[in-house]
């Protein structure tokens, strides 16, 4: 059986500590997406705001990152951690960001949790 599988970007394409922004088509709809890194982890969520539903960077693909754990929202300062998308402060306290199922594959994230 061969499997499609959707490569997002490898995990070095991710700064460590920061962000990374990636325009994929899911089940035929584009979706702009943020995946976040520390060390030899990444999330992905979906590059919206809960709180206005307004992206999270300010300029296309430019995020602002906190002590390699926070990504904050560029237009509101809402701050969610990395690793499960929850607003720890801000406006959207206690919201979270969309996650998209992801995992990875040799040093590639892919769609989908395997």
């Amino acid at each position: 059986m061969i499997r499609d599988v959707k490569i997002l970007c490898s995990l070095e394409d991710i700064p460590d500590g920061g962000a990374k922004a990636l325009d994929v088509e899911i089940a035929g709809v584009r979706q702009a997406l943020v995946a976040v890194r520390r060390g030899e982890q990444a999330w992905v969520y979906r590059n919206c705001c809960p709180h206005f539903s307004v992206p999270l960077d300010f300029h296309p693909g430019e995020f602002c990152t906190y002590r390699q754990q926070i990504l904050m929202c560029a237009h509101h300062s809402a701050m969610f951690r990395f690793e499960d998308g929850v607003c720890v402060d801000g406006p959207c306290a206690g919201a979270r960001l969309e996650r998209i199922s992801c995992r990875q594959e040799g040093s590639g994230i892919v769609l989908g949790d395997g």
